[in-house]
């Protein structure tokens, strides 16, 4: 299955709360710190609710 690198480039501050804590729940907490997720519905849905916050590339 394809991974994902999910990058965190924009600040969570003013982010409504339920975007603050996904964007915890994906493993993200300061800008420029990065993950890898593997790709599936429930990540990609995770993603859709912070897509303005985050970058992603497939690996």
């Amino acid at each position: 299955m394809a991974k994902l690198s999910i990058k965190l480039i924009r600040s969570v501050i003013g982010a409504k709360p339920n975007q603050r804590k996904t964007v915890e729940a994906l493993g993200l907490g300061k800008m420029g710190q990065v993950t890898e997720k593997e790709d599936t519905p429930q990540i990609r849905g995770m993603i859709e609710t912070v897509k303005h916050l985050v970058e992603v590339e497939e690996i």
